[in-house]
């Protein structure tokens, strides 16, 4: 794209030179787009142009399907090791409430239910360590 600012019989223009296909130029004239035919031989680049086909989805494709899963797994965000347990099978928790402590990189992070529920199981035990994504408890 090439910019210049033209002044035609006092009147100023600004004009955005955007492409150019074989003789036409695709310009914007101050703010209007428009589509001129050039009348001089234009160069040919020998940079081929770069033409994709369209894509085409496949049936399905790009569509989120939703499990309904019975129970709500709690996972561990970053590899450390089990320090403190907060709940046990049977509690009910709230949103918010911490489950477990974790450390991990020397520190210690609070593991928080993100939903309502009971605690349905415990996967793990204090003093056992965890890569990120284990399954630390199930909820329901």
């Amino acid at each position: 794209m090439k910019k210049f600012d033209f002044t035609i019989k006092g009147q100023k223009y600004e004009v955005l030179v955007k492409d150019f296909d074989e003789n036409i130029a695709h310009l914007e004239v101050n703010g209007t787009s428009y589509e001129v035919e050039v009348h001089k031989e234009m160069k040919v680049t020998k940079t081929p142009k770069l033409v994709r086909q369209p894509v085409v989805s496949k049936p399905g494709e790009g569509t989120i399907t939703k499990k309904d899963s019975a129970g709500y797994k709690v996972k561990a965000p970053l590899p450390g090791s089990i320090f403190k347990l907060k709940v046990a099978v049977g509690d009910t928790v709230k949103r918010g409430d911490v489950l477990l402590i974790m450390e991990a990189m020397k520190m210690e992070n609070n593991i928080m239910s993100e939903k309502d529920g009971v605690v349905k199981s415990i996967k793990v035990a204090v003093g056992d360590a965890v890569l990120q994504e284990d399954v630390l408890l199930e909820l329901e």
